[in-house]
């Protein structure tokens, strides 16, 4: 569950992390999320399987028409790269 937080921050940081956080692909809630989770990661308990909000968000959006074995084409494309 997601709960909205305000913060005061000098405007010169809010406008560079933005900047930092479009770069990387990320929003700026993302980014301070996932510093939050990087500074308290030994507090929290651990959830098991638990997907990222990113993830999640990624699940779904590639339709094909077979079923596909990701860990035959891993394997397949590592052995390219790095080969026997």
């Amino acid at each position: 569950m997601n709960t909205k937080l305000t913060l005061t921050i000098e405007k010169e940081v809010i406008q560079i992390a933005k900047e930092y956080a479009k770069e990387k692909g990320q929003s700026l809630s993302d980014l301070v999320e996932n510093y939050f989770k990087l500074i308290t990661n030994e507090r929290r308990p651990l959830k098991t399987k638990e997907l990222s909000p990113r993830i999640k968000r990624l699940r779904g959006i590639i339709k094909t028409d077979k079923q596909l074995d990701y860990k035959e084409i891993l394997t397949e494309e590592l052995l390219k790269k790095y080969g026997k």
